[in-house]
């Protein structure tokens, strides 16, 4: 996968897009490769979290016009671009390491993910309509729903560029770190997150997305109990360990069911 690059240490996937010559734009093989890799990350037990990353100066500046131009429309695996757009059944954490220029299907692919930490040099934006094009990777439909809807119409309808500064502003960027702190701060989170129990942290996601489709807090909170991720949540291991080893006063020892 000269395309990707991938590696796992301490329960962590990093998934590096490695093109930096073209800003890490993504090709039809591309797209292949990485809905592998995100498959591997949802179906392997001792993967916890997964970062999607760039090389270079860019997270990614979306897909590879010059490609697209020659080969014209193309075709995208089961979960849609990236391997990651339409992928709505991994209850993982997915965390975005933004290190520069994240543009059309490059900040739709952060926008997908649970988790931005943006260096400070980030940019976002989707320019589709400069190319007579339309942000179709749920860019559209993912933005108004993470920014205050003027803020995210201004960027969509002038293929506004924005800052990390200003997506943190308006509320899709969680962190912004000085350039060279990426990485440190990308370990915290992790850090973070893998202090906590695999299976409560799978069932919050779940229970968050499809909280977010149910219409509102009464319908989420009605559904809640016979939500799958709920059920094994109620009934795993974990559950019993965590109020037994605060009684014991020790840390507890997850299984991760």
């Amino acid at each position: 996968m000269a395309d990707i690059r991938i590696e796992v240490a301490g329960g962590v996937r990093t998934i590096t897009l490695a093109r930096p010559g073209s800003l890490n734009a993504i090709t039809s093989d591309m797209h292949y490769q990485l809905e592998d890799a995100f498959n591997a990350f949802a179906t392997t037990e001792d993967e916890y979290i997964c970062v999607v990353t760039g090389e270079g100066r860019g997270f990614c500046a979306g897909s590879d016009l010059k490609e697209a131009a020659a080969i014209g429309a193309r075709q995208y695996p089961p979960h849609g671009y990236a391997g990651l757009i339409a992928r709505f059944d991994c209850p993982k954490p997915i965390i975005a390491a933004v290190n520069g220029l994240a543009l059309g299907g490059g900040f739709e692919l952060a926008l997908a993910c649970d988790i931005v930490i943006a260096a400070e040099n980030a940019s976002f934006g989707l320019p589709e309509p400069l190319v007579g094009a339309i942000a179709l990777g749920a860019g559209l439909h993912r933005l108004v729903r993470m920014a205050p809807l003027k803020q995210a119409m201004g960027m969509i309808l002038a293929a506004k560029r924005v800052s990390a500064a200003e997506g943190l502003r308006m509320g899709f960027v969680t962190e912004v770190v000085p350039d060279d702190q990426l990485g440190e701060a990308v370990a915290r989170w992790c850090a973070d997150i893998l202090k906590c129990s695999p299976v409560s942290v799978r069932a919050s996601k779940a229970l968050v997305q499809r909280g977010l489709v149910a219409g509102d807090v009464e319908a989420a909170m009605k559904a809640q109990p016979t939500e799958p991720a709920f059920v094994a949540w109620r009934t795993s291991e974990d559950a019993r360990e965590g109020p037994l080893a605060f009684a014991e006063k020790r840390a507890p020892m997850w299984k991760g069911r």
